[in-house]
């Protein structure tokens, strides 16, 4: 059932379920198509999450009460359907100081460090949403022998580009951070950049690929990022 819960007094939460699922997530997007093709008056922003879709609005261009009736209207009688958002191949190094939890991941999946690399880039992960730094994608979902808790211990800088996995998530750092996430690889990808036009490379609905690649490629390539020559483009459009 549909939930709809106030968020102060300049948002509005429209709640699909309460776990992390793939057809739960496709309602939250198609809720959000439909409302940015309807170009409701006074909507300043939607946020999908994994199972909810935060719309903020202006109050004094449009009511909560107005906004509620006006989305429970473009509820009714639709049906969700998976959005095929972008198809994103992106290459990541699994060796060495690219990976410094890959032997620790190994040890605690009871599988080999090349099981693990080829589980990992098996999966076409899906973006549910963008969070915690500019730009990072919570993928899912991570293949079940790979599933881990966080570290025990954060640490205090992860670099940029790194990839990183804990229970059924994988994600991308866009940003040097502090993390608790286990890396096991890095892209050389700007997931976030300045100096694109979107600056944000993944956007919720898009769908990700690792491919792997070695540690000299990766560095040919991390030298072509840092230097802005690097053709980053979908493998699919919409």
């Amino acid at each position: 059932m549909v939930r709809f819960l106030p968020s102060g007094d300049r948002a509005l939460v429209i709640e699909f379920g309460d776990t992390v699922d793939r057809a739960i997530n496709a309602q939250v997007m198609a809720l959000a198509d439909r409302i940015e093709a309807e170009l409701i008056t006074g909507v300043v922003e939607l946020v999908p999450t994994f199972r909810s879709l935060m719309v903020h609005y202006d109050p004094l261009v449009v009511s909560n009460a107005n906004l509620r009736q006006t989305i429970t209207g473009l509820l009714d009688g639709h049906t969700a359907v998976t959005r095929r958002g972008r198809l994103w191949q992106l290459p990541a190094c699994y060796e060495g100081d690219c990976a410094p939890d890959l032997d620790d991941v190994a040890r605690a999946t009871k599988l080999t460090t090349a099981e693990v690399v080829a589980t990992h880039a098996h999966e076409t992960y899906r973006v549910y949403c963008i969070g915690f730094l500019p730009g990072f994608p919570y993928m899912g979902d991570l293949p079940a022998p790979l599933e881990l808790p966080r570290r025990p211990s954060p640490r205090i800088r992860v670099p940029m580009g790194s990839l990183s996995m804990a229970m059924r998530m994988t994600g991308i750092y866009p940003l040097e951070s502090p993390g608790g996430w286990h890396l096991i690889g890095r892209t050389p990808v700007r997931i976030f950049d300045r100096r694109r036009a979107d600056a944000v490379l993944l956007q919720p609905g898009d769908e990700v690929q690792f491919t792997p690649v070695s540690r000299i490629e990766y560095d040919r390539l991390e030298a072509a990022a840092i230097a802005g020559t690097m053709n980053v483009t979908p493998a699919r459009s919409p």
